[in-house]
């Protein structure tokens, strides 16, 4: 699978490191970041692509690039509102044009709350597009008991939507 990832916003981001770094190894990821958001190191093991925010010619900003899915985790309001009214003028906000003129599934992760009746106009009329608009929403019947196993759930459930495998968080109706 080729997945891109873009990280937006300043609160989140390590949310979005962990999406990154939780990736299956059969993932191809192709993450999109703001000048120091990230660590490269974290991820010599992987396979990952990284780009700059402001590279709006990257390979990945043209719809005859081939990925099966993006993901913005986390999504700011202000790249929400972009994606929301077709504005494309910087890579996130390119890839997500291109995911949904290419009806490719895109999720989104807004971060901030709470919610203004603008940013949830924003995401009914996304959602409506389908885009998964998908706020890391904690989830108590998961059973968690630590702030990380907490983020393995979101993630997990971010990984659901996208059709990406994985054993982040035991799922219900599993055998103790």
């Amino acid at each position: 699978m080729r997945l891109v990832v873009a990280l937006t916003g300043a609160s989140g981001t390590a949310l979005g490191e962990k999406f990154v770094a939780y990736l299956p190894d059969n993932v191809e990821a192709h993450v999109i970041a703001s000048e120091n958001a990230l660590t490269v190191e974290r991820y010599e093991n992987k396979k990952v692509v990284f780009y700059r925010d402001d590279d709006i010619a990257a390979a990945v900003s043209s719809g005859s690039f081939r990925t099966d899915a993006t993901a913005i985790v986390p999504c700011s309001m202000n790249t929400l509102a972009k994606i929301a009214c077709g504005i494309a003028d910087n890579l996130p906000t390119r890839v997500a044009a291109v995911a949904i003129k290419e009806r490719k599934p895109l999720l989104l992760a807004p971060r901030e709350m709470p919610f203004s009746a603008i940013a949830l106009e924003n995401m009914h009329k996304l959602a409506a597009l389908g885009v998964v608009v998908a706020p890391p929403v904690m989830g108590y019947y998961a059973r968690v008991e630590t702030l990380e196993e907490m983020e393995r759930f979101v993630i997990g459930k971010w990984y659901d939507a996208l059709g990406i495998e994985h054993s982040l968080f035991k799922r219900w109706g599993d055998d103790d």
